[in-house]
Order: C-alpha cells, then structure tokens, then sequence
C-alpha cells in the first residue's frame, strides 16, 4: 500500500507551551491480501483511524482502551516503528512523518519505548551490560572505554546492583528485567519515553515499585510519557491526562481528575463502571453498565459513531423518544462525532453525552 501524508500546518503553541509530540490525522491501515502468487488487496484492518493527540512536554498521558483498539499500534506509530499510512506526525517541533536513514537516528535519541513483557524484549544470549550499552554503541555518544562506567551507573540509578554487568537476563526476575529495559530507555537520556504497558506482565507488588521508580525518573529528568495501560487504576496514579481509545479512534481526553469523577462518552463510563471498589457502600451506590455484544472488526468499522452498536445511552435515548422507530439514535448510525470541548473541560466525541457524576471511582475506596 503507498502511503498517503496529509500536509498540515505546524501545530500551533497553546497555553501550555508548544507540544512535545503532536499528532494529526493520523491513520495505520494494514493490508489484507488474497493469493500465493497473485496477491490481491481485499481489504484494510483499520488499527488508528484518524487521531489527533497532544503530548506536552514533562506530562504524562495515559492511553486507555480495551484490547485490539489500536493503543500498542499508535504507540509504534509515535516511535515511527510503524510508518503511518496517512497524516502527520510532529516531534520537538519538527516534522518527523518522512524522515529516514541518519535523520531519524538524530530523532530516536530522543524518543525511546519500554515493551510490555520483560522476558522477550530482552536479547537471552546478551549480558544485561551489553543490553543497556547497545544504544551507546549505536549512537556513539560515549567513549567505549567509559561504557561500562555510565552503564553500571545506570543500573545503580534503577535500582540494580552494578556488580551484576556480566550477567544474563535469565538471571533476573521479571520486576528486575524490566528495570533493565527502563535502563535501556534512559540510557540516552530521551526525551520522551512511551511505555507500552510496562506493568501488566508483573505482581502488584512489583507494579508499585516500578511506578514509583518512573516517576522519579521524570522528575529527574524531566522525562515525557505517553503511558499505555488496561488497568485504569494505574492510569490514574501516573497519568497528568488521560486518553480513550476505542476501535481505532480516541473517544475522550480530558485530565485525570475530571475524567474518573465525570466522564462524558459512554464507553468511558462503562470502563470505569467495572473498575472494582473496596469499600462495599460505595459499590452499592454504583451502577454497573453492561456492553451488549463484542467489539466490531477492525476491517470494516461501523457507520457513524463507532460505539453505536454497543452504546446503552443511545438506545436508551432512541427507546424513549417515540418519534425514533430504530434500536439507536439516528444521528449516532448516520454521522461520526467530532472531539468537540464539554462543560467540565474534557474533549468527548459523543453526539448525547453522559450527565450524571460517577460515585466513588477511586478503585483504592
């Protein structure tokens, strides 16, 4: 498939500063082909869709969703491990959707990604010293004979013993890996840095712990983050703003605090309907929302608002109008709602908003 790059304007400074990373327009198609020989192009799986997102620089956004919505798509996108079929992509104020070979390089010193599963990102026949030296190497930004030094310093920064350089991955435990791989992140001192679910894969006990490690790292650092997570609790213990994600598209942004007490899009007050509560008062004063059916294909989205066919709010609506003969409101089957400003703040696109406060969203009680 050739790729299509929409030419914008660069993006505007806003209140708080010029962005970081900003995006617009930004689509990811993957091809869908027929044939051994001949293959034939049949169809697109639609992964991001159209998205326009703001990072700011020292803030961290988190990117929520269920999975298969395209978050770990996007993500790449941004670390341009992904070319993006269409739209534009900006970085420290310069257009990086085109540019390639050394270019690029220049432009990876700056940005770097923490995978989600310690285990495979992490070469097994490499030494942990060699792992998070490579980028030295690569970018030559240190001598090779202080390596070791600024390596080891690393390691003592992350919380690793220093005297373990020589050894292998296998040698660790899954908390520890990924502090390697945060070391690995930091070691050309980026920044922005998009975690891609760096905590999902370990005990909450460790979870704690690396939170808490990468949160100190920005403040060192200044670090950006663009956070990627299903657990909406760690969201909101880490985010500055919080983005929702849903079959290729971004549905809600607004910050942490408005975002979990007043949610707008229906989706989103669904997700945060099943964020369990501890204290059990507060549960029976909350009513849990139930999506009907499964998440359409990504091949061949639904017309309108991508939510409709799961949406209770607009079947709800359609059912007590009686001027309405469908199962949803027409506007949400015939027109896709824009990201447009509500009353709280926050971007929702939803043609019928949600009103009402969700009680006790604090998953802690």
């Amino acid at each position: 498939m050739s790729v299509v790059i929409n030419e914008r304007a660069e993006p505007a400074p806003t209140e708080r500063g010029e962005p970081l990373v900003s995006l617009r327009g930004v689509k990811k198609y993957f091809p869908i082909t027929r044939g051994i020989l001949l293959q034939r192009h049949v169809g697109d799986v639609h992964a991001v869709d159209g998205i326009d997102l703001d990072v700011f620089p020292g803030e961290t956004v988190g990117l929520v969703g269920e999975s298969g919505c395209g978050k770990s798509t996007l993500a790449r996108v941004v670390m341009r491990l992904y070319e993006p079929t269409e739209g534009t992509l900006w970085f420290d104020g310069q257009d990086v959707t085109k540019v390639d070979g050394k270019e690029l390089r220049v432009v990876r010193r700056n940005m770097q990604m923490i995978f989600q599963d310690p285990y495979a990102s992490l070469n097994p026949r490499k030494t942990i010293g060699s792992i998070i030296g490579e980028p030295y190497h690569l970018h030559k930004m240190v001598a090779r004979a202080k390596v070791k030094d600024e390596v080891q310093q690393l390691m003592k920064l992350v919380g690793l013993n220093p005297e373990h350089y020589n050894r292998y991955p296998h040698e660790f435990s899954g908390g520890q890996r990924q502090r390697i791989g945060v070391a690995r992140a930091l070691a050309l001192r980026p920044k922005l840095i998009v975690c891609d679910e760096p905590v999902s894969a370990l005990d909450v006990s460790i979870q704690a712990q690396i939170l808490n490690l990468l949160e100190d790292l920005q403040q060192e650092f200044n670090l950006t983050y663009l956070f990627i997570a299903h657990d909406l609790s760690v969201v909101k213990h880490v985010s500055d703003r919080v983005a929702v994600m849903y079959l290729g598209k971004i549905v809600e942004i607004a910050e942490g605090p408005t975002l979990y007490e007043h949610p707008r899009h229906p989706y989103t007050g669904a997700l945060l309907s099943a964020v369990p509560v501890a204290d059990p008062r507060a549960a029976r004063d909350r009513k849990r929302t139930i999506l009907e059916g499964d998440v359409p294909s990504p091949i061949d989205p639904p017309s309108g608002c991508r939510f409709h066919p799961r949406c209770p709010r607009s079947r709800s609506l359609a059912s007590a109008d009686a001027s309405v003969s469908e199962a949803w409101m027409p506007r949400c089957v015939a027109d896709e709602p824009d990201l447009t400003t509500q009353p709280e703040g926050q971007l929702a696109a939803c043609h019928y908003p949600l009103e009402t406060r969700i009680i006790a969203t604090d998953p802690a009680g």
